[in-house]
């Protein structure tokens, strides 16, 4: 059976574009991965009651560590194009009087963040004036339980890096900090815009000690 040279050329372009779709396709079959409607289900099934904001879940967890207990104000998040797991902590806000912000406490921020490794870094969210803590996971293989331990982690941190992000020890020429005893951090109100990959978010939360 002979082909002509349009049959020949068609079948090529067939081929090409199968072989361009076939990556496609295995790109997007991401093992384990969740959606939004997954996120807040597996956020329920390890015992938190989370509110919705949009695409936005906030929600209390309890992070202990050694002998304290705190009770953190957190927030989970899926990046627009649901590649990415964004979870967060909100911390303190930061003070009003540029007096109280000691420039060698920022740079001690981004010191830290270059030891903290694993996703995690400290940022600041202009719209409400607060620093969080937040991580990037690969969204794949996500079960309820690797949640829970990737918030305890997070969690873990913020207790850790106490001195470094509270800004009642940011006074200059101040002795080392104590150690925390506990902490509570309040609900998210309404966040004042959508969800986002990066960090220039809108997310809010006021910060009680």
């Amino acid at each position: 059976m002979k082909f002509s040279r349009r049959q020949w050329i068609t079948s090529g372009a067939l081929a090409g574009v199968a072989a361009a779709v076939s990556p496609l396709q295995a790109q997007e079959a991401v093992p384990g991965q969740i959606t939004e409607e997954q996120l807040g289900q597996m956020i329920e099934a390890i015992g938190l009651k989370a509110d919705k904001k949009e695409q936005r879940y906030d929600f209390a967890f309890v992070a202990p560590l050694e002998d304290q207990q705190w009770e953190l104000s957190m927030s989970a998040v899926l990046s627009q194009d649901t590649q990415w797991l964004w979870i967060m902590a909100w911390l303190d806000e930061l003070p009003k009087s540029s007096n109280d912000v000691p420039r060698t406490a920022l740079l001690r921020l981004l010191a830290e963040n270059d030891q903290l490794g694993g996703g995690k870094f400290f940022a600041y969210v202009p719209s409400n004036r607060r620093f969080i803590l937040q991580r990037v996971i690969a969204n794949e293989n996500m079960t309820s339980a690797k949640l829970r331990y990737e918030l305890q982690d997070l969690g873990s941190t913020v207790v850790e890096t106490y001195g470094v992000w509270h800004v009642g020890n940011w006074v200059p020429g101040s002795a080392a900090p104590p150690s925390p005893e506990g902490g509570t951090v309040a609900t998210p109100p309404a966040p004042g815009g959508a969800r986002t990959a990066t960090n220039e978010t809108n997310f809010q939360s006021p910060v009680q000690r």
